[in-house]
């Protein structure tokens, strides 16, 4: 492989004009697909083979136009102080309101409070429901501008009113100035790193092409392969991280190789075969992660997965060649002023001694006392994930600035949290003989469990073989008491099939958010071995080895319980939650560790290949285990650091926005990264590999006879052959 980059990266090198044209040329061309493709279709969160789906389904199937999956609004109406809601110019002034709501576009019902019996019992508390035909992310302006004018008439006339549900789904906060703050961070990052304004420049200039053609090709698939524009989200942020780290590898590999003495085309070569093998391998990583998100069984994650995969791969792709083409046109330049000034000699002295080889010799006189350190620290660090609770928050999670979170606290104050997690119940009676009697029984049965506050009279639908109930749990939706209730309904499914013939199925927003979480917990173990065995894998053809594979995948097994230890202790437990505003502590969010495992161990093993690649090509040129620690880390550390920080300034960015689940991902994101980076592969690998000295690269014969030679590490390039002097060289100095 490394022979074949190698001739890849001099042809990048010498045809850089047609190489840089036909990334344009694809890049425009993605472009105009993108601005042509119709819009992109509906998110559709589906969860197949749950019983809250199934239900789902069957509601819309009975229920024809009563759009089950349909967005929602509950208008929560409270009285002037010492007043009561019933009163009657208050209770004029909910009528008004609800009867305005309930012509506006999109509405297909909306309940009086007064007719729903939806008044608390001390009658200052009101709160009435409003249906639409259309999911939330799909609702007109008109319709959302309609319930907010609703609510502010309500207003008016003196009631406090707030809006609850999904219809004002919280628009996204704009990730531009996120991104370009995170641009900004990783272009001062590079500039201190290489020392050259240029050297910057370029891989944040690729990583853009990269990331570009892939929303632009995701956009132009949309409608064909049902990617919606939340698809995107994840291959926009990993695009954008690996990309530049990809370029920055081989950059810093290439000014290496000038400094070596060689021609800026040769250096070109061996920079894109070596390092551009060790992109190759660690772009497959992340694939293969990225790719695995698949097993989980959710739809929307698995696009996304495979749509960041996608991207990944358009990432190496430009690595490998439009990187060696501007470095064509940019030659000597990547170098810093002085460097090019004095000669080779001044290069060569730049990367004999530095922080990354320092750092490694201490660790090669202390490995035992590191190694412990690093892991007892890591460990520490893990121990809240012990208590790890998932669920996926409401609006109780929601700042106390937004009026779903004012809604939530006001129903919970008059009615009881429950309330704000309503359980449905679907009795499918189809074939019964008395479909009514079978409803009555269910609702007996429901309203009889622990826990339980009341059970609303069952709705049938037109034919009458279906019916609705609704059971308010005491107790919050993210409450494991109200999950206690769902399980015992099902529980006591068979016995009422067996009494009644009628079969019982629970569903609503808190069932799914329940069996969201089930799903994804029962998927975690199968997606860890699935991602971490192909690696391991994977990394043996890499390394051939098999001790350092292992080390790599048990290290990032550390690094990310820790991380989920940290997001536990500031969003579960509430230690400095004040101080990154988290308004309410809960469960953490049942996406958090599968995202986790799939971002973070890709960039994981990115560090992994890019740091120990280059310690293995030291060990196989001759020297000895040691000095073979210290060489990879004079070359490399500094650009794993960079990598690191970069990413971590990216993350730590999200950790500033309102929405809690976004706090959660940036926190953990951020935490996991500087784990990793700093503590496993920058501690944790060269102890342990001092430790093991030659053992370290031990691989049975039977299984070196099994593994391909991929020759990542070079070793083909040191022949005179490839020191050729090139032909039709030009160079710009």
């Amino acid at each position: 492989m490394a022979t074949f980059l190698y001739r890849l990266g001099r042809w990048a090198f010498v045809r850089r004009r047609l190489v840089t044209l036909l990334w344009v040329a694809v890049l425009a061309v993605g472009g105009v697909l993108a601005a042509k493709a119709p819009a992109a279709p509906d998110d559709g969160f589906a969860m197949p083979g749950t019983e809250a789906q199934k239900a789902f389904d069957l509601m819309n199937e009975r229920f024809p136009g009563g759009h089950a999956d349909g967005a929602s609004a509950r208008l929560v109406f409270v009285a002037p102080s010492g007043q009561k809601i019933t009163a009657g110019p208050n209770q004029q002034a909910v009528e008004r309101t609800v009867d305005e709501l309930s012509h506006a576009e999109q509405v297909t019902g909306a309940v009086s409070p007064f007719k729903a019996r939806a008044v608390s019992k001390d009658g200052t508390t009101a709160y009435a429901t409003v249906s639409y035909s259309v999911k939330a992310g799909k609702l007109s302006t008109g319709a959302t501008t309609a319930l907010e004018q609703a609510a502010q008439h309500g207003r008016d006339a003196g009631l406090k009113v707030e809006i609850g549900g999904n219809a004002l789904m919280a628009k996204a906060e704009a990730g531009g100035s996120s991104e370009a703050i995170g641009m900004a961070l990783s272009a001062v990052v590079l500039v201190i790193t290489f020392g050259s304004l240029v050297a910057a420049g370029l891989p944040l200039l690729t990583a853009v092409v990269g990331v570009g053609l892939g929303m632009s090709l995701i956009t132009a698939l949309g409608s064909a392969l049902g990617l919606s524009g939340t698809t995107g989200t994840l291959a926009m942020m990993l695009g954008l991280a690996v990309g530049i780290d990809y370029a920055v590898f081989i950059v810093s590999r290439y000014r290496a190789e000038l400094a070596e003495g060689r021609t800026p085309q040769e250096a070109a070569g061996r920079a894109v075969g070596t390092a551009g093998s060790a992109v190759v391998f660690a772009g497959l990583t992340v694939v293969i992660a990225l790719a695995g998100l698949s097993v989980v069984g959710i739809p929307l994650l698995a696009k996304m997965g495979m749509a960041a995969a996608g991207t990944v791969v358009i990432a190496v792709l430009v690595a490998l060649t439009l990187v060696p083409a501007l470095l064509g046109f940019l030659g000597r330049k990547v170098l810093p002023r002085k460097v090019r000034k004095a000669g080779g000699d001044a290069a060569r002295a730049a990367t004999k001694e530095n922080g990354g080889a320092r750092w490694a010799r201490f660790v090669l006189r202390r490995p035992l006392a590191v190694l412990l350190g690093g892991v007892i620290g890591l460990g520490v660090l893990a121990a809240p994930a012990l208590d790890l609770r998932l669920g996926l928050p409401g609006d109780e999670a929601k700042p106390t600035s937004t009026t779903q979170r004012r809604a939530y606290d006001l129903l919970s104050e008059g009615f009881g949290p429950g309330f704000n997690g309503p359980l449905t119940v679907l009795v499918d009676a189809k074939g019964v003989a008395d479909p009514k009697a079978a409803a009555d029984a269910v609702s007996r049965q429901v309203s009889a469990l622990p826990g339980v506050v009341t059970v609303t009279p069952p709705m049938f639908n037109k034919t009458g073989d279906t019916a609705l109930l609704s059971a308010i749990p005491a107790t919050g939706p993210s409450e494991a008491e109200t999950k206690d209730i769902v399980h015992a309904i099902r529980g006591d499914a068979a016995g009422l099939k067996s009494a009644t013939g009628a079969t019982v199925l629970v569903s609503g927003t808190t069932a799914m958010n329940i069996d969201v979480s089930q799903k994804l917990t029962d998927a975690l173990l199968p997606y860890l071995a699935l991602v971490v065995g192909l690696a391991v894998l994977l990394l043996m053809v890499v390394f051939r080895s098999v001790l350092v594979p292992l080390k790599a995948a048990l290290g990032f097994l550390l690094s990310v319980v820790a991380a989920l230890g940290a997001v536990v202790a500031v969003f579960q437990w509430g230690w400095l939650a004040d101080l990154i505003g988290v308004e309410q502590t809960g469960p953490v969010m049942s996406m958090m560790p599968i995202f986790m495992i799939g971002v973070v161990f890709g960039l994981a093993m990115d560090y992994e290949v890019f740091l120990v690649t280059r310690i293995r090509e030291g060990y196989v040129h001759g020297e000895q285990p040691g000095e073979a620690i210290v060489t990879g880390f004079r070359h490399n550390a500094r650009v794993v650091t960079a990598a690191a920080f970069i990413m971590i300034a990216v993350f730590a960015g999200f950790i500033g926005m309102s929405e809690p689940m976004i706090k959660m991902m940036g926190l953990g994101l951020a935490a996991a990264v500087a784990f990793d980076a700093f503590v496993v592969r920058m501690a944790i690998v060269p102890a342990v590999l001092v430790l093991l000295g030659r053992r370290a690269w031990w691989l049975p014969r039977w299984l070196d006879r099994l593994i391909p030679d991929v020759d990542v590490e070079g070793s083909k390039l040191q022949t005179p052959a490839t020191e050729a002097a090139p032909a039709r060289e030009s160079v710009t100095v």
